[in-house]
């Protein structure tokens, strides 16, 4: 592993004014394990997530941290607030470290931030000496991966994640920001609060997909000759698509066993393109679906 790192500090004097401590990172990784199943996983606070695949087989990391205090004090304390890093041969976590929170293997299934595949890390809870972060912090992402990694990505405040041309599966989580998929191939799990979601296919997936955002637009672009089965929800948007072959399928109604009694499920707005496939799941809460076939 090659480390590199450059140091920036600017101390600002003054009633009130915020002092700044900036750290650029670089470092270079390689699976010790190599396969189809290599994964990277980024559990990251605040701050933005920027991946792009490449021909290489290490993984190329540099990250900016930024520390922001009050006092001189405070941002010394502050600087413990870094990227921590878990190796498991075949996959590599990046989380940050030094919170509160302490990262590390789920002690339960609050919290987690992995929502669909189950990896089985999450911050475990508070500190008992009634600990809070008394700075305000970013880890900025720019990361480089072999074309075939599979990712699962996440970040909540200040921060967009933006990945371009993996051929890998992807799960991409964010709360106060948007989500960027470009070029991609494979299954995708785009979920996002406040941001628009933007979806680019290189070539249409060959497995289920789902994207979600609460306040914000989904825009997403597939191949000519898109295969697949579609669902929408939206309280307040609306649904838009340059795809001539859609067909309404029927409304799906399910009955389950409850405490309560018998429980009917009800699934409308599905359709088939073309001859069907792919199930595609779009949801938003305010805002539209843009769904086109690229010319």
């Amino acid at each position: 592993m090659r480390l590199l790192v450059t140091i920036g500090l600017m101390l600002v004097a003054g009633l009130g004014i915020s002092q700044t401590f900036s750290e650029k990172i670089t470092r270079e990784y390689s699976f010790e394990k190599k396969s189809g199943e290599n994964a990277v996983l980024i559990a990251n606070i605040s701050g933005n997530i920027t991946i792009a695949a490449y021909d290489g087989d290490k993984i190329l990391l540099e990250v900016t941290r930024t520390i922001k205090g009050k006092t001189a004090e405070r941002l010394e304390a502050g600087k413990q607030i870094t990227m921590g890093v878990i190796d498991l041969a075949d996959t590599l976590i990046f989380y940050t470290e030094g919170l509160c929170s302490k990262f590390g293997r789920k002690q339960n299934h609050k919290n987690n931030w992995s929502h669909t595949r189950g990896w089985g890390y999450d911050w475990n809870g508070r500190d008992p000496d009634d600990c809070r972060e008394k700075v305000e912090y970013t880890l900025d992402y720019i990361v480089r991966v072999p074309k075939g990694t599979n990712l699962i990505v996440s970040t909540i405040n200040n921060g967009n994640i933006k990945i371009d041309d993996v051929a890998g599966g992807i799960e991409a989580h964010n709360i106060n920001g948007a989500i960027a998929l470009n070029g991609i191939s494979n299954a995708a799990v785009a979920h996002t609060i406040n941001g628009n979601v933007e979806i680019s296919y290189a070539k249409n997936p060959p497995q289920a997909c789902r994207f979600y955002t609460l306040s914000g637009d989904i825009h997403a672009w597939f191949q000519k000759g898109l295969q697949a089965e579609l669902s929408f929800e939206s309280f307040n948007g609306q649904f838009f698509t340059n795809v001539a072959s859609l067909q309404a399928m029927p409304v799906v109604v399910k009955k389950e066993e409850s405490k309560e009694g018998l429980k009917f499920k009800i699934k409308g707005n599905q359709f088939k393109i073309g001859t069907g496939g792919v199930p595609l799941n779009f949801e938003t809460f305010n805002g539209n679906v843009y769904l086109k076939e690229k010319s």
